[in-house]
């Protein structure tokens, strides 16, 4: 085996470090000017010298972000879980199912990858109004379910055509039904990729600025994008102000990716080998 460090493997670690610090810069500066005092008129590049919470405290309180926050919980979480169940059902016998409909309903589903969701945005915003639900938040759980059902049954098949059918098998041998061998047994093992559906799903949804500014307009209930967005035409002058929401706004969503991150590659790359 050879170890030697040569000149190209310096070359690619000075360039990963260049790389790695073109990214970092705009999280410090946000950081940096977060945690900056008003009356601190140095250069953003300057890291502070007088730290203070107080922004985050003013931040919180004047662009409302405590309501904006639960409102985002509940759509993230609820269309993520409905998500996960449908796609999954769906998914399971699109994989296990040999048949020539099968393979013909899977390129359905395929289709919502392919068409840009921006056509059905007049549509989908009539239905919404003719439902009556413009301003409340079942318009955006409606939304996000039936935009990314597509990609995640595509991940659930693929994970599912590498499963080996002889869990479920024992199963039902052992006299479960179909949809028992199915929750007891077949979906705790697609646990690595429900991780990945959940942390892409999630940081899609907490992160979307158009759908709640366009269906949640004109009413009292707000996300935090849309918070942040009236936040920062309110207080634009004060950036320390700005940045302190901007970073309250990603904790929530970092925690979550941090604490399922080890299951996002090992769960995709399970679905495309699929």
């Amino acid at each position: 085996m050879n170890n030697r460090y040569t000149v190209r493997t310096l070359l690619r670690e000075i360039l990963l470090i260049a790389v790695t610090a073109a990214m970092a810069f705009p999280l410090y500066v946000l950081v940096n000017l977060s945690l900056r005092d008003p009356r601190d008129g140095g250069s953003v590049i300057a890291p502070t010298t007088s730290p203070t919470l107080r922004n985050y405290a003013d931040a919180w309180r004047e662009a409302g972000l405590a309501g904006a926050v639960v409102n985002s919980v509940i759509v993230t979480a609820v269309s993520v879980a409905l998500i996960v169940v449908v796609s999954a059902m769906a998914a399971y016998p699109l994989a296990r199912v040999t048949a020539r409909w099968s393979r013909w309903l899977f390129l359905l589903f395929m289709l919502g990858l392919l068409l840009p969701f921006q056509l059905a945005l007049l549509p989908l915003y009539q239905t919404i109004r003719d439902l009556h639900l413009l301003g409340s938040l079942w318009s955006l759980v409606l939304f996000y379910s039936g935009l990314q059902v597509p990609f995640a049954t595509f991940l659930y098949t693929g994970f599912l055509r590498a499963l080996p059918r002889g869990y479920e098998e024992a199963a039902l041998i052992d006299g479960a039904g179909p949809m028992q061998a199915f929750w007891r047994v077949v979906f705790p093992l697609l646990r690595p990729i429900t991780g990945t559906v959940v942390i892409l799903n999630a940081i899609f949804i907490w992160n979307d600025f158009l759908t709640p500014f366009l269906y949640l307009s004109g009413g009292d209930q707000q996300t935090i994008p849309v918070a942040i967005f009236g936040f920062l035409g309110q207080y634009v002058s004060q950036w320390n102000l700005v940045f302190a929401g901007l970073v309250l706004a990603m904790l929530p969503i970092l925690a979550v990716y941090f604490a399922m991150q080890r299951h996002i590659i090992k769960g995709f790359a399970g679905g495309l080998k699929g």
